[in-house]
């Protein structure tokens, strides 16, 4: 990614999968087959073993789930201590396990610096979503978003994202990958963060997740939100080709100034030529419009038949999203009168235009509720963590020793 498209967003980057400290041991979730196998390498296999044994890892990890390396039966005995004495196949830790009254499930994920993001699992009958995260916090201060009230702390490492998946398989006991009847069939990339921002991690991420060894979820039944990073949305379409939805939420800039801030740099006009640009498009491949619906703001009559004009000859459909609350939240929702008259004139212009049932709203787990604690730390906050731990590793001096015996 260009750094002249992106904020600056990497004054506390993302845990890199080399040790965290002293030996520890090197993290192979979130690496690619030849991360894997140049690690073995360097532990000592020979290389053309190494890429034998990258695939049969992979399959062990990302096919059946597994992350004690003593059950990787198809591997020699002696590698599997080796490899546990090297490597580590982990998972995010989950802070608090929340379950709605209609069966959404939400996790608190820790991370292993401590910073916390959540995921949002949206089970229907026979398939389920999961709504991943790419940063903790967000860039972006959409006003109706209770996210945006954070400021952003870090991107997620592909390992971070990926894991995201992994634990969500975990607690739906979905290992080995099942091929049909999944609880977590889709993914949506709709959690904290702009994925656009955190674009190399989230597509390293992402094609761990569509590899059809592993975890095999096809990239029709994944979905990247964007608030409208115009120059990266090409990108995105060309590298991945997944399914595109966009945070459009008003169709006059002014309005959009205020409620997507990013509208500012890059415009109504601009993001929807981008749109119509988007590689792959079709009326069997529709771009989603995400419009959450806010009282006395953008639900009027005639905000409904603009948005009609501005989609003409885009293959889109519009998802109306009724506002869920959250503490201190500046709009109201708006009523159900005027929302099924906002998606009738949609619908009736021919293009769909459903209106998304709220689900998890009592565990804050609805579109636009979702918050962790984690803060923004300065570099001298950082600094000095650092020259704690490092005071707390090191050897007491030979007269304190005695001292304290």
């Amino acid at each position: 990614m260009s750094a002249a498209l992106v904020p600056d967003i990497q004054a506390r980057p993302a845990a890199a999968n080399a040790p965290l400290a002293g030996n520890a041991p090197v993290e192979l979730l979130g690496l690619t087959r030849a991360e894997i196998a140049a690690a073995l390498v360097e532990a000592g296999e020979a290389e053309k073993a190494a890429k034998m044994r990258a695939s049969q890892l992979w399959h062990w990890i990302y096919y059946r789930g597994a992350r004690d390396f003593s059950t990787m039966t198809t591997l020699a005995k002696d590698l599997r201590e080796r490899l546990a004495q090297r490597f580590q196949v982990g998972r995010p830790g989950a802070s608090r396990d929340l379950k709605s009254s209609d069966g959404t499930r939400k996790w608190l994920l820790r991370f292993a610096d401590g910073e916390e993001a959540e995921a949002v699992h949206i089970p229907e009958e026979d398939r389920g979503a999961l709504c991943v995260s790419s940063q903790v916090g967000c860039t972006l201060t959409c006003r109706f978003c209770h996210t945006g009230t954070m400021k952003l702390v870090r991107n997620l490492s592909p390992a971070e994202i990926v894991g995201q998946v992994m634990l969500a398989r975990d607690c739906l006991e979905e290992w080995p990958s099942p091929k049909d009847g999944r609880m977590l069939s889709n993914i949506v990339m709709m959690g904290m963060g702009e994925p656009l921002y955190n674009f190399d991690n989230v597509a390293k991420a992402l094609r761990i997740v569509m590899d059809n060894e592993g975890i095999s979820i096809s990239k029709r039944r994944i979905t990247l939100s964007t608030a409208g990073v115009v120059p990266m949305i090409g990108r995105c379409g060309a590298e991945l080709d997944v399914n595109l939805a966009i945070s459009l939420h008003a169709v006059r800039d002014d309005i959009r100034d205020t409620l997507v801030p990013i509208n500012k740099k890059y415009p109504i006009k601009d993001l929807l030529q981008a749109c119509a640009d988007y590689p792959g498009l079709s009326n069997a491949r529709r771009i989603t419009f995400e419009y959450v619906m806010l009282k006395g703001i953008n639900d009027s009559p005639a905000d409904a038949r603009e948005l009609v004009r501005l989609l003409k000859g885009i293959p889109a459909k519009v998802n109306l999203i009724p506002f869920n609350p959250w503490p201190g939240a500046p709009y109201e929702c708006s009523s159900n009168n005027t929302i099924s008259q906002f998606s009738e004139i949609v619908f009736n212009a021919g293009y769909s235009s459903p209106v998304r049932t709220p689900r998890g709203r009592d565990i804050m787990a609805a579109c636009g509720q979702l918050k962790s604690d984690s803060v923004k730390r300065s570099k001298a906050d950082i600094l000095r963590e650092q020259q704690a731990k490092e005071a707390a590793a090191a050897p007491m001096p030979a007269v304190a020793q005695a001292e304290a015996g």
